[in-house]
C-alpha cells in the first residue's frame, strides 16, 4: 500500500509558476511509477505526466505540457514534483499524484493509489 498526499496548488497568473510535490509513504516510491494527473470540470480525468522509477527512470509528458512541465523525484524524501511553468487558463484543474506498481502506463484507470487532489487556477 502506498498513501499519496499532494501539495503546493494555488492561484497564479498566467504565465507563473508553481511546484506540486506528492509525499509518498507506507512504500518507497523505487519500485513504482508515479504519475501527475489533472481533472477540469466536466472533463475526463487525464494524464499530465509520469516517471518510471522502477529501474529506468523514464518519463512521459502530455503534449500539453511538454516543455512546460518537469516531473522529478527526491529519494530521500520520498517524494515526486511536478514542475509548472509558463502556466495557461486551461492547466486549471484538481491536479492527483497517483502510483502503481513498476511499469508506467498512461491508462488513468491501471493507477492503484491516488492522492486527495490540489487545486491550481490559471487566471488570465
Amino acid at each position: 500500500q502506498v498513501q499519496l498526499v499532494e501539495s503546493g496548488g494555488g492561484l497564479v497568473q498566467a504565465g507563473g509558476s508553481l511546484r506540486l510535490s506528492c509525499a509518498a509513504s507506507g512504500r518507497a516510491v523505487s519500485s513504482y511509477t508515479l504519475g501527475w494527473f489533472r481533472q477540469a470540470p466536466g472533463e475526463e480525468r487525464e494524464i499530465v505526466a509520469a516517471l518510471q522509477i522502477w529501474i529506468s527512470d523514464r518519463t512521459y509528458y502530455a503534449d500539453s505540457v511538454k516543455g512546460r512541465f518537469t516531473i522529478s523525484r527526491d529519494n530521500a524524501k520520498n517524494t515526486v514534483y511536478l514542475q509548472m511553468n509558463s502556466l495557461k487558463p486551461e492547466d486549471t484543474a484538481v491536479y492527483y499524484c497517483a502510483a502503481r506498481p513498476r511499469t508506467m502506463t498512461l491508462m488513468v484507470e491501471k493507477y492503484s493509489y491516488w492522492g486527495q487532489g490540489t487545486q491550481v487556477t490559471v487566471s488570465s
